[in-house]
This record gives structure tokens, sequence and C-alpha cells, in this order.
């Protein structure tokens, strides 16, 4: 249990250093392209310790389940081009949500399981049998935060495993359309670039891809029921 509180006293702190420090500030498109210049510097000088330093503060966003995520994806790919960026962001996301899980799981998954047991046995035995396409399914269609799966699976029994590598595949896509974002945000200089081809596709593909992704789930759905 002092591991616990522990445990507990530090996030709280850090979550509100956070704020305190006014770091959110920083998660903005408007600190993104004030700061792109000097940030270009600073990534031409040491390119490996920039993205290094990046992918750790991306790990700690997410891992403590703070806000910001979504603009550090946009940000990833303003400042490290569509390829590193989806990389850097595929396994920053996905380390940072499986620590975020694994802290939902250390704090309150035996707590919610001996209080609720019971009512869980159905849920628990669903994701038992079918929670890898459970979480693929979430990540996929993001209807839920992405903060609020991590901690609600981790009061799962789901294996730590599967659901990293679930989440990094479900993830993918999103990742890529999020990142492929940022390199045409970091292009608008006049109004006249709003309207550019390259960001407009951009937006499209942000506006279709959740369609897109439930009727990409609804195709794998159609073919387990073929093959079961």
């Amino acid at each position: 249990m002092t591991k616990k509180i522990i445990l507990l006293t530090v996030i709280v702190i850090l979550g509100v250093a956070f704020f305190a420090f006014d770091l959110n500030q920083w998660l903005t498109l408007e600190s993104l392209k004030q700061g792109q210049e000097q940030f270009a510097a600073w990534q031409s000088q040491s390119p490996l310790l920039v993205g290094l330093l990046f992918t750790l503060f991306y790990i700690l966003i997410t891992g403590l389940s703070l806000p910001g995520a979504a603009i550090m994806t946009l940000a990833a790919g303003a400042l490290f081009g569509l390829l590193w960026g989806t990389v850097i962001v595929s396994f920053a996301s996905s380390i940072g949500a499986t620590l975020a899980f694994l802290v939902s799981r250390y704090l309150l998954h035996d707590w919610v399981q001996n209080r609720f047991g019971e009512r869980l046995q159905a849920i628990n035995r669903g994701v038992a049998q079918e929670g890898a396409f459970y979480l693929f399914a979430l990540r996929l269609v993001p209807l839920f935060p992405f903060f609020l799966v991590n901690i609600l699976m981790g009061l799962t029994k789901i294996r730590t495993w599967t659901f990293y590598w679930v989440s990094q595949l479900g993830m993918l896509t999103g990742t890529i359309v999020y990142v492929n974002a940022g390199t045409q945000l970091v292009q608008i200089k006049s109004v006249g670039d709003i309207l550019s081809p390259g960001l407009v596709a951009s937006f499209v593909l942000l506006g279709l891809f959740p369609l897109l992704a439930k009727k990409l789930l609804n195709l794998i759905k159609r073919f387990r029921g073929r093959n079961a």
C-alpha cells in the first residue's frame, strides 16, 4: 500500500507541476509554429538527441494521461516529417499508453476486481476470449479518449504484451493521418496556403478516417464470422 501511495503522490505532483509551470502552453499550434525555427536549429545540431528528447516527452505526456498527445502528433509531422514522425509517434504513443495501462493496473485493478468481481465476470470472460479484438476496435475507431482506453483496459485481465502490440497496430493508421496533417500545417505562411492541395488532403483524411476505420472494422468482423 505504501508503494502505491508513493506512486500516486509522484503522479499527482508531476501533473500539478505540468500545469503550474504552464507546460501545457507549449502544446498548442501557435507555440509549434512560433518555435519551429529554434527547434530546427537544435535539430540540425543534435538530431538524435532532439528526437530522443521529443520521444521521452511524448511518453511522459501519454504515460501520465496529460492533455496534448494530439498536438504532439501534429508536431512530430511538422518537425520530423512523415516517415520519422510516424516512427517516433507510433512507438512513443504505444509505450506511453502501456505505462498508463500498467499504472492503472497496479493502482486500481485488484481493488476493482475484488469489489466488483462478480459483476465483471462476463466482461472478464469477454476480454479473455476477444480482448485483442475489442482493443483493436477501440484503437482503430477512436470513440473513446486515448487516455480513458488505457486506464479502463488496465482494470481488465488483458495481457500487457497483447495490450502493447494491439495498441501499436490499431493506432498506426490514425498516427499516419495525424502526422501527415502535421507536415502540412507547418507550411502555412499566408492565407492562400490554407487551401493548398496537401493541407486540404490532410484534413479530408482526418475527417474520413473514423468512417474508413469503421468500414474496415466491419470487414474484419465479417471475415471472422465466416471463419468462426
